[in-house]
């Protein structure tokens, strides 16, 4: 491969205590400083993800990400290659999604022991990521999330997420993912997407398992949070209120940063160049190993 090229995407696999064999994958940076552990949104899996991977390889992060249980090959080799149950958890519901996202962090620590870890969960992934990190931040450095909200009823939007962007005639129904229209296409045409409504998908009772507010946390990591002024999932208020939430919890350094005019997906926003630089920035500043 051209040096030119970015770095081979590897490929992973483990096994979760329901016996679902999770796939996952490693972007290996040339000398790492240290690892992002990427967790996706519903309706997506981690391979859309590449060019963040990419990136931040290129900038000294290895990468890594696991397709969640019923998504991507995860969901194909669960469902036994029916595409049309792709979204479904199956055993174990949204417990089980969660601890197959700590599964990768386990694995990535054995494999790359010594170096600092942050996990960045985006939507769905971001709702984990704060589950997670309420009961376990001792097992990250840092923590990053975007397409993010306050989870509860109030500040979550569980209705349409497409109406506010939704152009005269119909359109596509996933113009709020990102202001660029090849985003739309690209998602539309990928064989393992697909346009989720979370209590449809996973039931009311697995979808408020979701739900809930920080507690007192067990360490003090640093926190960035990446959001679209014109996000529909939660937007600069509730975001604002979840930033405030984490720092009563114990957090003493949450930073946020609001993109004007992006949507739901800020990496893949027309100004995802700047979304994913800045992101690179803030690693360095708070998870890189100081100079000896």
């Amino acid at each position: 491969m051209p040096e030119d090229a970015g770095v081979a995407r590897e490929d992973r696999s483990y096994t979760d205590a329901w016996g679902i064999r999770i796939h996952a994958y490693l972007w290996p940076a040339r000398e790492p400083r240290g690892i992002v552990q990427i967790a996706h949104g519903v309706g997506e899996h981690a391979r859309r993800y590449e060019h963040v991977a990419q990136a931040l390889a290129a900038a000294g992060w290895t990468v890594v990400a696991d397709d969640h249980r019923g998504h991507g090959a995860t969901g194909l080799g669960q469902h036994g290659g029916d595409h049309a149950r792709l979204g479904r958890l199956g055993p174990g519901g949204t417990h089980a999604a969660t601890e197959g996202v700590r599964g990768l962090t386990r694995l990535v620590r054995e494999e790359l022991p010594g170096l600092p870890l942050a996990i960045l969960g985006h939507s769905w992934g971001s709702l984990l990521a704060q589950r997670i990190i309420d009961r376990h931040a001792g097992e990250y450095e840092a923590v990053v999330l975007s397409g993010t909200a306050l989870r509860t009823l109030r500040r979550m939007n569980g209705g349409d997420l497409a109406k506010r962007h939704r152009p005269p005639g119909g359109g596509t129904g996933v113009e709020w993912l990102s202001r660029d229209p090849e985003v739309a296409e690209a998602f539309l045409a990928d064989p393992l997407t697909l346009d989720a409504k979370v209590p449809q998908l996973f039931g009311v009772l697995e979808a408020a398992k979701l739900l809930g507010t920080p507690r007192r946390l067990a360490r003090d990591i640093p926190m960035l949070i990446q959001i679209g002024s014109e996000d529909t999932l939660g937007g600069p208020r509730s975001v604002e209120l979840l930033a405030a939430a984490y720092r009563r919890a114990g957090l003493s350094e949450v930073e946020v940063q609001i993109y004007e005019g992006a949507r739901h997906e800020v990496y893949n926003e027309t100004n995802r160049a700047e979304v994913i630089a800045e992101l690179a920035d803030w690693l360095d500043r708070h998870l890189a190993p100081a100079p000896a």
